[in-house]
């Protein structure tokens, strides 16, 4: 017996005897590492996406810093009798503007009742509402109303749509980012001021906005951890159960999962990690890879007590069999995960630091834990029912005799799905990130279609002096640039100061249409802006639109929806335009923006962080089956499943966001589970057996084959759970690894036997094949698991 078969056995014959020890200690490990959970915060700005280095939200912060913040909810009403600008909606808007200033947070109130519409009277310049006392207007005063507001280009197909059936009021806020419930602070006030104005005014409201998304980004946390937990719970109980029909088998694994989920979130707390919808999806996870190594453990144990053994010897053995393979793979794991650190965005950092930590506790407890309490509790053995065992040896006898049309089959099939994956296209649309179940996806989505886009950006443009804003060259440059802006079919909106000026000219020439133009000269323009601001009521003045020393002016367009290739494309006609025709230097930027660029900056950071995982991983492949060439080998079944993967997403999905584009490293560290367990054991065969390498692929699917189906099956139930997630972050992600997994069972059992009994022809000293297959079948101390000697 080798030194490490002998300390394994050791170990295995004390964790026995001190069962009791072993489990309060175990469990003291567990509370210890559980003591942080009371430490974990949720962080729900969406900013938390983008680190601080991201060059797309320095310019975002540094554009904040100069203007009014963007944080925002917009509340879109609509009659619900069909009427386009009733007195019920006029009425509704009104006092939902004088409300809204006493939301929390808020800071400003932009609406169609108190936009600043100004006109002249003899030789004054008057400003004030659009409107007041909606709710008394004469059907010749609406019309009046509505007439004004379609002509003012700030309001048309921003806060009014074209026929007045939809009309909005928007409202800022400044977060004192003291706490993570700011958010929700000013979300459920708003909802419930909604509410209010719905039931009193017959109205309908949406709300959309950024402030609106930060808040579903914590909802869908909420959301996930309060129903799919619970489903993973059923499903872990069940699938358990099914398995080794052991009320205290399941019982433990159950105890086993808990302890690895939060120790893992106890640490993550000491450690001062916040929880993001991407990284509270680490709970789910972990609870799939913890019983995935239980399993392992128990249907081990399980069989040696068929064959005879007594329940602590049974545990012992299965101890010696699956403490190094089960080692190796819990470490792989974390190793793929841990490439998430690669990632440009933050939230998957913490995703997989969190679960690399959770796959670590969960292989510490299985080998520690589980077979403590499998020590105390009663337990029996069901008789096996030999059929899928027989089963296994049937289908490795077809893969024997049809491996060349196998591998024929798998490297065509293989080629023909990879050909797919350039139908993957880039699309980080953060209302999609939401399924239609939430509230702020098909409000969005409602006044997408009904009022305005919900993508904006933005540009600041320097005259590069002084109260320069109000320069007729800059004037002209500003204008050109919004007129251009308008001809561009994606461009629903553009909020510009230079309107304010044209209007302001027309109304200081007795409101003559024909002098809706810009200033002639500097000095009107210096005048026509110091009149218009010092004529702004308290709340409403230019801070939005000019810096502190008017060198600089904000324009703001609004987008239809459109795939952010087209985004991105845009921002950049913006930025070269701007360059060419005025040699102005302007990025539009904004949080739509910022969403577009980060799946490139994902991808190739991934690259990366895959390339180095794939060397660590095989580095240790190598190491434990003590073979470069079947470590090389191993390449090919451990990376083919991420390309099959997104081949197949190419060909039924299509769209790939941030969380999809940094996927393959996870993947990577999960699928190459079933691979050393195969390898494992077929080396043993060749090794110690000396079976060729036929018999040695057969004396592997007897032996594993049943164990590689029944891991899969519980990985892709725990990632198909996750991918019912409202957050399509985290479903699309889950989703896509469970065709991973899926594809990794396929290319073990299809393709890899074939490339070994193709390329391993070396001969060794071999016993001669019983034309009896069911002696291949393992004995109690080799059956189900792989064990590197």
């Amino acid at each position: 017996m080798s030194p490490k078969s002998s300390w394994l056995m050791s170990y295995s014959h004390w964790l026995v005897r001190w069962r009791w020890i072993v489990v309060i200690s175990s469990l003291i490990v567990a509370m210890a590492a559980m003591s942080g959970v009371t430490k974990i915060r949720f962080d729900n700005e969406y900013r938390v996406f983008f680190s601080d280095d991201n060059p797309q939200l320095q310019a975002f912060d540094q554009l904040q810093r100069t203007y009014t913040k963007v944080d925002n909810i917009l509340f879109a009403i609509e009659s619900n009798n069909n009427e386009p600008l009733s007195n019920n909606a006029l009425a509704a808007i009104e006092e939902l503007s004088h409300q809204a200033w006493q939301l929390p947070f808020s800071l400003r109130v932009d609406s169609l009742n108190n936009f600043q519409h100004t006109w002249s009277e003899q030789d004054d310049l008057i400003v004030e509402d659009l409107f007041q006392g909606g709710a008394q207007l004469t059907p010749e005063q609406i019309a009046k109303v509505k007439s004004n507001a379609l002509a003012e280009p700030f309001l048309k197909g921003q806060l009014i749509n074209n026929d007045g059936s939809m009309i909005a009021a928007n409202v800022t806020f400044q977060m004192p980012q003291k706490s993570e419930d700011e958010a929700p602070i000013a979300v459920a006030a708003a909802r419930k001021l909604a509410n209010d104005i719905e039931q009193k005014y017959d109205v309908t409201i949406y709300l959309t906005g950024v402030v609106m998304l930060s808040n579903s980004f914590f909802e869908a946390s909420m959301n996930d951890m309060s129903t799919l937990i619970p489903l993973m719970y059923a499903v872990i109980i069940l699938i358990t159960f099914l398995l080794v029909r052991s009320k205290s088998a399941t019982f433990s694994t159950v105890v086993v999962i808990i302890a690895s989920m939060m120790s893992a979130l106890g640490v993550a707390g000491h450690l001062g990690i916040a929880l993001t919808p991407p990284s509270s999806s680490a709970t789910t996870i972990i609870m799939t890879l913890a019983v995935a190594d239980s399993i392992h453990i128990l249907v081990s144990m399980f069989s040696a007590m068929r064959q005879g053994m007594t329940r602590q010897q049974a545990i012992a053995e299965s101890l010696r069999l699956n403490f190094s393979p089960v080692a190796l793979t819990s470490i792989t794991t974390a190793v793929g995960f841990m490439s998430m650190n690669f990632s440009d965005s933050p939230p998957f950092h913490d995703l997989g630091n969190i679960t690399a930590i959770g796959v670590m506790f969960a292989w510490l407890f299985s080998v520690s834990l589980l077979p403590a309490l499998m020590a105390i509790f009663p337990a029996k053995a069901r008789q096996s029912n030999n059929s899928f065992d027989k089963s296994m040896v049937t289908f490795a006898n077809f893969i024997i005799a049809k491996r060349k049309l196998m591998l024929g089959a798998s490297v065509a099939a293989s080629i023909l799905l990879l050909t797919f994956i350039p139908q993957n296209k880039l699309d980080d649309n953060f209302i999609a990130y939401f399924d239609e179940s939430v509230s702020f996806r098909t409000d969005s989505d409602y006044i997408n279609d009904n009022l305005t886009g919900l993508f904006q950006l933005q540009y600041s443009l320097d005259s590069g002096v002084n109260n320069g804003v109000a320069t007729t060259d800059f004037l002209h440059k500003v204008d050109s640039f919004a007129t251009w802006l308008r001809q561009q079919p994606e461009v629903t909106h553009v909020n510009t100061l230079s309107d304010t000026f044209k209007r302001l000219n027309m109304n200081m020439h007795g409101d003559d249409p024909a002098f809706y133009r810009l200033p002639e000269s500097n000095e009107l323009a210096a005048q026509y802006l110091l009149l218009y601001e010092l004529s702004l009521p308290y709340g409403l003045d230019l801070n939005n639109q000019l810096n502190i020393s008017k060198s600089s002016t904000q324009l703001i367009i609004t987008l239809q929806d459109m795939p952010t290739t087209k985004l991105r494309e845009m921002a950049a006609r913006g930025t070269q335009w701007l360059k060419e025709n005025h040699q102005l230097d302007s990025v539009g930027i904004g949080p739509a923006i910022m969403f577009a660029h980060i799946s490139e900056r994902n991808i190739n950071s991934m690259i990366v962080g895959t390339i180095v995982a794939l060397i660590v991983i095989s580095g240790l492949i190598t190491l434990a089956l003590r073979s470069v060439r079947l470590g090389l080998l191993s390449l090919v079944p451990n990376l083919l499943p991420a390309g099959l993967a997104f081949g197949i997403w190419g060909l039924t999905i299509g769209q790939v966001d941030m969380s999809i584009a940094m996927v393959t490293g996870m993947m990577l560290g999960i699928v190459v589970d079933d691979t050393v367990h195969f390898l494992s054991k077929y080396l043993r065969a060749r090794r110690e057996k000396g079976l060729t390498a036929p018999d040695a692929v057969r004396y592997a699917f007897s032996s594993v084959g049943v164990a590689i189906i029944t891991t899969s099956i519980i990985l892709v139930a725990g990632f198909m759970v996750l991918a019912q997630s409202s957050f399509g972050m985290n479903s699309g992600m889950a989703m896509l690894t469970a065709i991973g997994i899926g594809t990794a069972l396929v290319a073990d059992f299809l393709l890899l036997p074939a490339l070994l009994m193709l390329l391993d022809k070396k001969q060794h000293p071999a016993v001669q094949p019983t034309a009896q297959p069911t002696t291949l079948h393992s004995t109690s101390q080799e059956t189900q698991h792989a064990s590197f000697s």
